[in-house]
């Protein structure tokens, strides 16, 4: 399991209540969501089911793919406009 740093933009920050940035552990994508919707609730959690994910800037679409020790993972809700 990886230690990782979560920051949240936008939609994903207020869903988070407002936090910014925090470590989290999980082995993949999908467990980390399932954490993070644990630790933060039910509406954090239908964020997440539309966010795109930037693990250590790079998008990514695999939920099973293994996370790095010490990556950075961005969560982009969609953005209106464009």
């Amino acid at each position: 399991m990886a230690t990782v740093t979560v920051r949240y933009f936008a939609g994903a920050r207020a869903a988070a209540s407002g936090v910014r940035s925090e470590p989290a552990e999980a082995a993949t994508l999908e467990e980390l969501r399932q954490r993070l919707t644990d630790r933060h609730g039910e509406r954090l959690g239908v964020v997440l089911k539309a966010a795109s994910f930037l693990v250590d800037g790079l998008t990514c679409h695999d939920p099973s793919a293994a996370l790095p020790a010490d990556a950075t993972i961005d969560i982009l809700p969609p953005f209106a406009g464009g």
